[in-house]
């Protein structure tokens, strides 16, 4: 498999994955196909498979390799696992068993599932397909995308300040992505809004616990990387 590829099969690979992810997104949200899945857990994974699906199947076709996986950059998969995945799903459970007596554990999990869906789409395929693009045009590309994928086309200023949310994103993910090069870390961090919805005291501190700490991970990660460097060099 190749690592670069021309801009004709570049375009083509995008455009098989963009109208496979469409079409998932149009049949599982504006269809009744899912009407006989009882389980919503499984309806709201299954809403946010288009992108993976899009993505695996242009990978194979044009013979593309994905530079991301699930470890990325650190050396043992149960590093980013426990950081972005074991640890929000114990603080939020624990929050969630404090003050509602429940503990929501299937839940955080299919939010979490659902963002990595998206992320191998998004950041795992389309960023990389996208990188030799100036970096604001190729942001600008994902979000435009990302934003039509949702299929809410109505002109008002909650879409308005959606399609920002989602720039920002855009740029915040990708980041994490090149820093960490985890579908595992940008999942998470693409979970963040589906786990904050509704904001009050409690959360917004959880919210804050979870970023300071991803974010010192990826400090951290980083300049391991760079002491390993030197000393190979």
């Amino acid at each position: 498999m190749e690592h670069n590829i021309d801009r004709r099969k570049m375009i083509s690979a995008i455009a098989l994955f963009y109208a496979i992810a469409l079409l998932i997104r149009y049949l599982t949200n504006k269809t009744e196909l899912l009407s006989g899945v009882s389980n919503s857990f499984v309806v709201i994974i299954l809403q946010g498979a288009g992108p993976a699906l899009g993505a695996f199947i242009a990978l194979k076709l044009f013979r593309i390799k994905m530079k991301m996986s699930l470890n990325g950059n650190f050396k043992n998969l149960l590093v980013p696992l426990s950081v972005y995945w074991l640890l929000p799903a114990l603080l939020i459970g624990l929050v969630a068993w404090v003050t509602k007596g429940t503990f929501p554990v299937i839940a955080v999990f299919t939010v979490l599932i659902y963002g990595m869906l998206e992320e191998i789409g998004w950041r795992g395929f389309l960023q990389q397909l996208l990188a030799p693009l100036p970096r604001f045009i190729s942001l600008l590309i994902i979000t435009v995308l990302w934003f039509v994928w949702h299929l809410n086309f109505e002109l008002n200023q909650s879409n308005v300040i959606f399609f920002f949310i989602l720039l920002f994103g855009s740029w915040g993910i990708g980041l994490v992505a090149d820093k960490t090069n985890s579908l595992l870390a940008v999942a998470a961090f693409h979970s963040l809004n589906n786990f904050f919805t509704d904001l009050d005291p409690q959360k917004v501190v959880l919210l804050m616990v979870l970023v300071i700490i991803w974010v010192i991970s990826i400090i951290y990660r980083h300049r391991l990387e760079k002491i390993d460097y030197k000393l190979i060099t």
